[in-house]
């Protein structure tokens, strides 16, 4: 074979490569069919009304709390977590399997140098005259490659392709749980400010019932047993109102992790929640498919399984290599870089399995497992992920209906209050039924108060189920 010869077998196979087939079934997406709409989207509430600014930005979704604090420690949590941070480094490493991939689709050259003094026998078989020394001076190009004529290559690059996309997308739903697990501890901790609020002020109108029973006890209006029972009412509000700050603090800690530092020192100043959250709209549901981060991975990990069935099925067709070898070897390093100094060889190979006890078909029988595996789990997540949707819309709608009932029982319970001191300075009534409607009061307005952070906590879970402001159009290029 001359070398013109060999340089016309390299471009043939190069383009046979090229436009090789790739073995194994092209991808499509699973099915999954979608509701038109969501159960509670029809029922009137706040939070699925429309707005103008529906078509803006909403990757910074906590913004719609209008909340600084809550702003400044989502950026910290984006910036500062070693989760998030652990995350990313999964990805740049599924990127760089992707390069190592496409890199088999290349020749690889390697070169190197040799220098040896070498000694022969006189005694070696028809070696002719005594022993002999030399030097052996040797640099040798070695060019390997293996065209990709069944696409098994391509179709690796395919599945790494898609892992990669699979496990930027795992980066962006870790980073959707975390800053969401953010905004529900940061939304409960102004809860707890708002229950701290309310135990202050109801301390002040305790402290003014003590006032009032010691003023009658002395006028002979009141018994001692009043005077305690006031004194005893005021210090388990007060003792309620310092067990908040256990809870307030477990928070702020959590906060503190969050946001990638030590909890030590760390604190949040107080601020209570406001009465109602913010309107969400929810679209339909098939843009669910879209928004959810673990949906997009789910469904790439589909994809990079149904690659693997052609990485598999391409090991039944024969493998074909070229090589190729030169070098320069001289006995004096005067003469290593002579024309007469150069030889080398070159050539395709190919091999066939013709029996290997079934070892390719159960290859290929687990690739096909595993893609119908990973099906059953894109579903599963879709399903959850409509669960969890309707799971806030519910809980939202419901919520509202007892805030609506509770706020009614706050007012009759004030009422009832305010009828019963009148009933006890004009002696009619005795301070236990005081007591009682001041202990009945404060827990609805309790209550009432729970139910502003739960609603608001709800609606933030509800922009997490709905995945945030992402969407898989952010997904990188495959």
């Amino acid at each position: 074979m001359t070398l013109r010869q060999a340089g016309a077998g390299v471009l043939g196979l190069a383009l046979l490569a090229a436009a090789g087939c790739k073995v194994g079934p092209n991808y499509h997406a699973p099915a999954m069919p979608a509701p038109p709409t969501y159960s509670d989207n029809g029922h009137n509430g706040n939070w699925a009304a429309a707005q103008p600014a529906d078509a803006k930005d909403r990757g910074a979704w906590w913004q719609i709390y209008g909340d600084t604090e809550l702003n400044d420690l989502e950026q910290r949590c984006a910036n500062a977590n070693q989760n998030i941070a652990a995350a990313l480094h999964v990805y740049e490493q599924a990127h760089a399997i992707v390069r190592e991939n496409r890199a088999s689709l290349y020749p690889e050259v390697s070169i190197g140098a040799d220098v040896s003094r070498n000694r022969t026998s006189a005694n070696k078989p028809l070696r002719v005259g005594g022993a002999a020394s030399y030097w052996d001076f040797l640099i040798p190009l070695d060019i390997s490659w293996e065209p990709d004529l069944w696409g098994g290559v391509r179709r690796q690059i395919e599945s790494s392709a898609a892992s990669a996309q699979a496990s930027a997308a795992d980066l962006a739903g870790t980073r959707l749980s975390l800053q969401g697990l953010l905004a529900v501890t940061y939304l409960q901790l102004r809860g707890l400010d708002l229950q701290a609020q309310l135990l202050r002020s109801t301390i002040d109108a305790y402290a003014q019932a003590v006032q009032l029973t010691q003023t009658r006890f002395v006028g002979g209006l009141a018994t001692q047993s009043d005077v305690a029972q006031a004194q005893a009412q005021l210090e388990a509000t007060r003792a309620e109102l310092i067990d908040l700050s256990v809870q307030r603090q477990q928070f702020e800690h959590a906060i503190a992790v969050l946001t990638g530092v030590a909890a030590t020192g760390f604190t949040i100043p107080q601020k209570p929640l406001g009465d109602n959250p913010p309107s969400i709209p929810t679209g339909v549901p098939s843009e669910l498919l879209e928004r959810r981060p673990d949906i997009a991975a789910a469904e790439r990990r589909v994809a990079a399984a149904n690659a693997q069935i052609g990485v598999a099925q391409a090991a039944f067709y024969p493998q074909v290599s070229l090589g190729a070898t030169g070098a320069v070897e001289s006995s004096a390093i005067s003469t290593l870089f002579n024309s007469s100094s150069a030889e080398w060889s070159g050539g395709p190979s190919a091999s066939q399995i013709l029996f290997d006890a079934g070892r390719r078909r159960a290859r290929v029988d687990v690739a096909v497992a595993q893609r119908e595996q990973a099906t059953a789990l894109y579903r599963q997540q879709v399903l959850s992920a409509f669960r969890d949707v309707e799971d806030q819309l519910s809980a939202l709608r419901v919520l509202e209906q007892e805030a609506d009932v509770q706020g009614r029982a706050v007012n009759a319970a004030q009422q009832s209050l305010n009828l019963a001191l009148i009933r006890y300075k004009g002696g009619i009534a005795t301070y236990l039924e005081v007591l009682t409607n001041q202990t009945i009061l404060l827990n609805d307005q309790r209550a009432a108060a729970a139910l502003v952070a739960r609603r608001i906590v709800a609606s933030a879970q509800l922009q997490i189920a709905l995945g945030g402001g992402w969407n898989a159009s952010q997904l990188p290029a495959n």
